[in-house]
């Protein structure tokens, strides 16, 4: 997608798996106000850079990777902030599914959907550095070996098993745990595990660019918290840090401005129903967790469990109010009847401003799409079986995605096609239509062999 560029500001630093070596400063394109383009004083020579970039916003991004190598002028004018701006203004922005997989190798992988195209992108790979730990002269900006982070052979019940049992050390559990989410039109990365050490580190993906960067870090370490945005800025709570005595379950969270590049302390989550426990015992054995988060209705609403291996308990959840800083508690019948699945993380997805979820199935090849009722406070079975492999030593064994206002399915087959899925009702004018009203079509497909699932978000750009 194209050679890195220069960045005007030395505290980001950025990563481009294919800028060509030997390439000097003097090669690379100027983002400026005033464009350089050597010899041409427009992107078109003979038109008006104002009717070039009318006609460049016009094309569909699937073209821009071999665009951008016409010229050094159309490269800085592909890339620029003007044209993103302009392609918002003209409403002719496209909405990409990128999907986050863990490859065998112990690395994370990212792909980038277009589904108009229904072509695949392979993003660059995410950057190696030193565990934070091991990191000198570094104060504001500490990075970490993703290497040494991803691990295939460590599961995340093995994981939550560790936490309560002791059964494994910290040092030898390499997860990743890092949180995904989305702010103004890039992709995040967030925090992890690094052996021992719970990461502050964010990376930022700007597909205009396609370039990893690194920005300001949370202001806590944290593994396997929650993100999410709303408001256009970018919300990360709970997850684990390491404690004296082991994982230390975390009440916090922060927000991420994308304009300014800070982040903000939130209020602690109350887990108002885990101070009612009847005895210090179960206080002390039950840990409370932040087990999911999704975007409705102008608030974080973010479901909570208690946890005491090999179980886990629901207790309804907390709703985050941005304009008045404050948590309260969610109502019953959202937060009890929140589906969960493998080690209680509990899957919403915000499609035209309604609530789904995916409840598993205990046969393990199934599930049911519901929606959440806020006149009655209950979940609905929308869609009574959809075609999913529960793998049950998989971490994501399906994920939700809101592409194009409607709701899809990503999941694995077995013979390991990853496939993006939309359920199409037929002939139904019933409320909880039939099986047989159901039609599943594939949106696209990809074989990703061993790779496991870890996330997946849509950027509108």
């Amino acid at each position: 997608m194209g050679s890195i560029l220069s960045m005007a500001n030395s505290n980001v630093r950025s990563v481009d798996s294919r800028e060509e070596h030997g390439s000097s400063s003097n090669k690379r394109a100027k983002i400026t106000t005033t464009y350089e383009y050597g010899s041409y004083s427009r992107i078109i020579p003979a038109l008006p850079d104002e009717l070039s970039f009318q006609i460049l916003a016009r094309l569909p991004r699937i073209y821009y990777l071999k665009v951008k190598m016409v010229s050094r002028a159309w490269k800085a004018a592909i890339t620029s902030s003007e044209l993103s701006q302009l392609r918002r203004e003209l409403g002719v922005t496209e909405e990409w599914l990128y999907i986050l997989t863990k490859a065998e190798a112990n690395k994370l992988d990212c792909f980038a959907l277009d589904p108009l195209f229904q072509k695949w992108q392979r993003l660059p790979s995410m950057p190696s550095f030193v565990n934070e730990e091991e990191s000198t002269g570094r104060t504001r900006f500490s990075g970490f070996r993703m290497g040494t982070v991803v691990g295939s052979s460590i599961r995340v019940a093995d994981f939550v098993r560790g936490w309560f049992s002791r059964r494994y050390g910290l040092d030898q559990m390499p997860f990743c745990g890092c949180s995904v989410g989305v702010a103004d039109g890039c992709l995040y990365v967030l925090g992890g595990f690094s052996k021992a050490v719970a990461l502050k580190c964010v990376w930022r993906y700007n597909p205009c660019l396609n370039l990893w960067q690194e920005v300001n870090p949370m202001m806590s370490g944290r593994a396997f918290s929650k993100a999410s945005l709303l408001k256009s800025k970018l919300y990360v709570v709970g997850g684990v840090s390491r404690g004296q005595n082991g994982l230390l379950p975390l009440r916090s969270g922060e927000v991420f401005d994308p304009k300014t590049g800070l982040w903000s302390e939130l209020p602690e989550m109350p887990f108002v129903k885990a101070q009612v426990l009847p005895t210090a015992f179960l206080a002390d054995v039950l840990k409370p967790i932040a087990t999911g988060m999704a975007s409705y209705k102008g608030k974080l609403y973010v479901p909570q469990s208690l946890y005491s291996w090999p179980f886990f308990f629901d207790i309804g959840g907390e709703i985050y109010d941005s304009e008045l800083n404050s948590w309260s508690s969610m109502p019953d019948g959202l937060g009890d009847g929140w589906p969960a699945r493998q080690a209680g993380t509990k899957l919403g997805m915000v499609v035209n401003d309604e609530l789904y979820t995916l409840e598993p199935s205990s046969s393990l090849d199934s599930g049911q799409i519901k929606k959440y009722d806020s006149e009655e406070d209950v979940w609905r079975t929308i869609v009574p079986q959809v075609p999913v492999h529960d793998f049950t030593d998989a971490e994501s064994p399906y994920l939700l995605a809101s592409l194009h206002g409607r709701l899809h399915v990503i999941t694995k087959g077995a013979n390991n096609n990853l496939q993006v899925m939309q359920a199409v009702l037929q002939n139904s004018t019933e409320s909880v239509p039939h099986e047989e009203n159901v039609l599943w079509s594939i949106v696209a497909s990809k074989n990703f062999g061993a790779a496991e699932l870890v996330s997946c978000q849509v950027l509108d750009v």
